[in-house]
């Protein structure tokens, strides 16, 4: 894949499609090609994709020990479009990426056509003790010796051998002490949006989706049943279909932000 020279790391990402951009932001743990797997057969036919790993994850090295916050991958998704020249684009994030997403769009909605998020809170709890308990390391060992072998084959080959383990509590660490937006940080969020939660995600409870809802100035919300925190991978034809729908019921007024933007 190629990388981007952006805030003073190199971004590992892919490429791939035609049309109006569109910035797909991946979890906590995982990759972009990942996350966004089963949606990208579908997104590439209308939409140029662009798919970064975030700093630490797969194939952009960065070690934690240097530093992690929420305020660094808000800086790399700025430098990163910044150096791709995209004035106006659609943005999609998924957990932390939703994190990234959401914040940047507080900050900068001018530069967005449309943002679909998906679980994302704006609550501390109970994400952050989910976060700390999901993300221990001695735990995963322990009790998920696949998913230590897949953290190990996702992260291992760039960031070095065993690099997860400082990693994930790095994460943690930022769930439970990164400042939480604002009810007028959110105000500020005025464009066309789509939330996507499943029903029984474990980090986002349902009335925390809502109260979030009704806290932004232009979105909708969809809640797929029997679904887990992964929307977008364990209900992947509802996923699409929703955004698929929302994609055309907003491409009129997605058109005019583009031309609005010099």
């Amino acid at each position: 894949m190629p990388k981007l020279a952006a805030n003073g790391i190199e971004i590992d990402y892919h490429a791939e499609g035609a049309g109006p951009p569109v910035v797909l932001l991946h979890g906590a743990t995982s990759s972009g090609l990942e996350d966004w797997s089963a949606q990208r057969p579908l997104f590439r036919r209308a939409f140029r994709l662009y798919i970064p790993d975030a700093r630490g994850h797969a194939g952009t090295r960065w070690d934690v020990a240097d530093g992690w916050s929420h305020e660094m991958l808000i800086a790399d998704l700025e430098a990163f479009v910044d150096a791709l020249k995209l004035q106006t684009f659609h943005l999609v994030g998924f957990s932390m990426g939703a994190n990234t997403a959401l914040a940047y769009a507080t900050r900068h909605p001018e530069r967005l056509r449309t943002l679909l998020i998906c679980g994302v809170d704006t609550q501390r709890q109970p994400g952050a003790n989910v976060a700390r308990k999901l993300m221990d390391p001695q735990r995963i060992d322990r009790e998920e010796p696949a998913w230590s072998a897949a953290l190990e084959r996702r992260h291992g080959p760039v960031q070095g051998p065993g690099a997860w383990r400082r990693l994930l509590p790095a994460i943690a660490e930022g769930v439970a002490t990164s400042p939480l937006l604002t009810p007028e940080d959110l105000h500020r969020a005025r464009v066309p949006t789509l939330m996507a939660y499943g029903d029984r995600d474990v980090f986002v409870p349902v009335d925390h989706a809502v109260a979030l809802y009704r806290q932004l100035p232009d979105a909708r919300l969809f809640i797929a049943p029997d679904c887990d925190h992964q929307v977008m991978v364990t209900r992947p034809g509802l996923f699409n279909e929703a955004a698929g729908a929302f994609y055309r019921t907003t491409e009129t007024e997605a058109r005019a932000r583009a031309e609005d933007r010099p």
